[in-house]
């Protein structure tokens, strides 16, 4: 990393458009050059998981074919891998099946085809959860000190508080968004707390981690310059950060961990953006989407609800449960580094797969009446939401307490969250939650 930087408040930072703005204004004028999802096993299209419609499509898919392959979509020919045993069979050989950005990377989409080698090469983003051993061994290894027991146990204190402070903010009979007071502001406070980010613009972490996390903006060409530009301001705020933690001594938070590791202060300027976005979307979107997944969940099954109310000894497996049901991050792609029998199919070296998560963790098979939310699951640790393997979310302890904290709060205050107004979620095959969740708040 370079070694010189102004302060952030040398710079201006946009916080608008947001993605979703910006892709619904560029749909008016090019809704029709979208390209067209033809095979009925084509979930990579971004409308069923809007519209909640993608559940029996992949139970079909479990019942007939759990692996399957899907040929000339949008996003080229893919398999469809769709249960917990072909998902962590294919996580448990990760020199099989890569994960490499270099190979394709950790998403269902591919580089577009029309751009130079060299602007390609210029916009990749190396991350430690698209890279194969050794590299993604001792990238992960710097940051998971930050998420061992000893340090959830040290954040605890501080998230307990946070979170009450956020919901003794909420009124009481009166309709509001879920997502944006709660659900975006106790994860964005976390993430801020995490790479010791300034408090006053937290919210730019949620609008990068949004940016960042739009898949579908690949069909948005006219919109490529302006996710990079805003990808450039948050390497560069970042780096203003990193200028200043390089004269100080090692400290608790991210920034610091990557300064003072071997493996990470080497990083290019791709390799450290691209590892921003990673602990970004990751520390972001899959607590936030849950956060607010918990809500709608215990308003659609009200026996749950019920029972969460009279028995808070249920909310440690319950965060479980409400972590299977939700499934934030819908998919992870893998690509075949050889050729190979999987389940039956033949697989080439350089064949993509989707490892559908969204659809393991509604695995029959494994979850007896998956489609509902039951609390008291007994095996509801088995969900595959976090992954498997080598790759498992670096950070799960810390959203688990999160998640439990906030239903334990939620609690004490004797809160019923009621969905009573506008649903809306996020147009994405990557990510799977709420754009926004109106609710009002009445005493049990």
């Amino acid at each position: 990393m370079a070694t010189q930087a102004a302060s952030p408040e040398q710079f201006t930072y946009r916080t608008s458009p947001t993605v979703t703005e910006a892709f619904e204004n560029w749909l008016k004028d090019h809704a029709p050059d979208l390209p067209k999802h033809t095979d009925p096993w084509d979930v990579s299209r971004a409308d069923i998981y809007a519209e909640d419609r993608w559940q029996p499509i992949f139970a079909e898919m479990r019942a007939k074919a759990p692996v399957n392959q899907v040929r000339d979509t949008p996003y080229g020919t893919y398999w469809n891998v769709t249960t917990v045993k072909t998902i962590q069979h294919v996580e448990s050989l990760p020199e099989l099946f890569s994960s490499s950005w270099d190979r394709g990377g950790i998403t269902i989409g591919d580089p577009p085809a029309d751009v130079s080698p060299e602007r390609l090469e210029e916009r990749r983003l190396p991350m430690f959860i698209a890279m194969d051993r050794p590299e993604h061994t001792g990238q992960r290894r710097t940051v998971a000190p930050a998420f061992t027991p000893g340090e959830i146990e040290k954040m605890a204190e501080e998230v307990r508080m946070r979170t009450a402070a956020v919901l003794d903010s909420l009124p009481i009979g009166q309709q509001f968004d879920w997502v944006d007071k709660v659900s975006i502001e106790l994860t964005t406070g976390m993430l801020a707390i995490l790479f010791g980010f300034p408090w006053e613009d937290r919210r730019l972490l949620t609008f990068w981690s949004d940016w960042a996390g739009g898949t579908e903006l690949a069909f948005a060409k006219e919109l490529h310059d302006t996710r990079w530009e805003i990808f450039n301001e948050m390497a560069q705020y970042f780096k203003t950060l990193w200028v200043d933690r390089m004269s100080k001594p090692p400290q608790r938070d991210l920034i610091s961990m990557m300064i003072h590791s071997d493996a990470m202060n080497q990083m290019s300027p791709q390799e450290f953006m691209g590892n921003l976005i990673l602990l970004i979307v990751g520390g972001n979107d899959t607590t936030r989407n849950t956060m607010s997944g918990i809500i709608h969940a215990l308003d659609q099954f009200p026996d749950q609800r019920d029972l969460f109310e009279k028995d808070p000894s249920v909310i440690p497996n319950g965060v479980q449960e409400c972590i299977r049901y939700q499934t934030p991050l819908a998919h992870m792609r893998r690509t075949a580094t050889a050729d190979c029998e999987l389940f039956g199919n033949q697989v080439k070296a350089g064949d993509k797969l989707a490892l559908w998560y969204i659809s393991g963790n509604r695995d029959e098979e494994v979850f007896p009446d998956a489609d509902k939310l039951i609390l008291t699951r007994e095996n509801a640790r088995r969900h595959v939401a976090f992954g498997y393997g080598i790759h498992r979310c670096v950070g799960a302890r810390l959203a688990e307490l999160q998640l439990k904290v906030l239903m334990e709060e939620m609690h004490k205050r004797r809160m019923r969250v009621h969905v009573t107004g506008k649903v809306e979620r996020v147009r994405a095959n990557f990510v799977h939650g709420f754009r926004t969740l109106e609710t009002t708040i009445e005493k049990f």
